[in-house]
């Protein structure tokens, strides 16, 4: 079992937490930085989370296609 797995079934069922750390760190980051590297950050913390489980409530819909 890789370190990934294990991480995600000890955050099953608190992904709303699991976000709101990742968000915290990322902002973090992104200060000391100094805001240089804020879209790479950002794209960092999307892809973790759809990677731990993303709170339901926050997930994101593509956007429509006409």
């Amino acid at each position: 079992m890789s370190m990934m797995d294990k991480l995600k079934n000890m955050l099953k069922g608190h992904e709303a937490q699991a976000g709101k750390g990742v968000d915290k760190s990322g902002d973090y980051v992104d200060k000391r930085a100094q805001g240089r590297h804020s879209g790479h950050v950002d794209t960092a913390q999307d892809r973790l989370k759809d990677q731990l489980g993303r709170d339901p409530e926050q997930r994101r819909e593509p956007p429509a296609q006409p």
